[in-house]
């Protein structure tokens, strides 16, 4: 999140908004530890009977985020090593590191996804990030992995949510959901989830997964659907006015897209 060098009580303010309990519609004791994940890949994640994912360019960030591969061990474990007390939100763990320090949160999850993907196209001119003042961070040469690792350091020091909701594009129609966009409310505090994959029926109707990181940083984890176990870990696009994750609420107007 903003500003994670900050001292303590400020950093509390401005990261990621731990909602009232009344909103969260699932808890898990932490030795009831989730069974471990059979799929490889996001992309292996079973659809409902009826959809299909749908297709996108093979070297498109869709395509990149369905090819992320998953943890076996599906439980969400903190930047220090430790469990997450919440063990309800997750059904699997993405195959992506959290870092060694408490900086790898909500937005700065969705800035990693993007900032891999393009790391790995080779795209390093379009790896920049803007924090809230307007300070653009380039990603420059060399091109190392060590520099790059250093370089995402710094942005999840300056950049957070209220930066990246501004950074984004401008409100994205639900209905034309696709993978990579984000549900985000920037702010201090705020929350951000990224779209790992859309499906369809033969009707038209979409089905997508979510994944979010958290405060403390943790596993970036794909969410289990709270409200509709059977559809779950998909999501539905429906006429409703908010997006309810175990975690977090969002409302339907907030998704965006880079």
């Amino acid at each position: 999140m903003l500003s994670k060098i900050i001292p303590l009580m400020f950093i509390l303010i401005m990261a990621c908004h731990q909602p009232h309990p009344e909103t969260l519609k699932i808890r898990q004791d932490v030795q009831n530890i989730p069974l471990d994940n059979s799929y490889k890949k996001v992309g292996d994640i079973p659809l409902p009977s009826g959809y299909a994912r749908i297709n996108y360019p093979s070297d498109s960030f869709a395509e990149w985020l369905r090819n992320i591969g998953l943890k076996k061990d599906k439980a969400v474990h903190l930047y220090n090593g430790s469990l997450k007390n919440n063990q309800s939100a997750q059904f699997a763990v993405l195959d992506i590191s959290v870092g060694k320090t408490d900086l790898q949160q909500c937005a700065d999850a969705v800035m990693r996804l993007r900032a891999e993907y393009l790391y790995q196209k080779k795209d390093f001119d379009h790896i920049i990030f803007s924090d809230n003042g307007g300070t653009s961070y380039q990603f420059h040469s060399p091109y190392s992995r060590v520099n790059f690792d250093s370089y995402l350091t710094r942005v999840f020091e300056m950049c957070g949510s209220a930066s990246l909701s501004k950074q984004l594009k401008n409100h994205v129609d639900v209905k034309d959901i696709q993978p990579g966009d984000v549900f985000i409310r920037g702010g201090f505090p705020g929350h951000a989830v990224t779209v790992m994959d859309v499906a369809q029926n033969n009707k038209g109707e979409k089905i997508y997964l979510l994944a979010q990181s958290y405060m403390p940083a943790q596993d970036i984890h794909v969410l289990v659907n709270p409200l509709n176990p059977e559809l779950s870990p998909w999501y539905e696009v429906s006429n409703d006015s908010f997006i309810k994750t175990p975690e977090y609420v969002f409302s339907r107007d907030e998704l965006k897209g880079w």
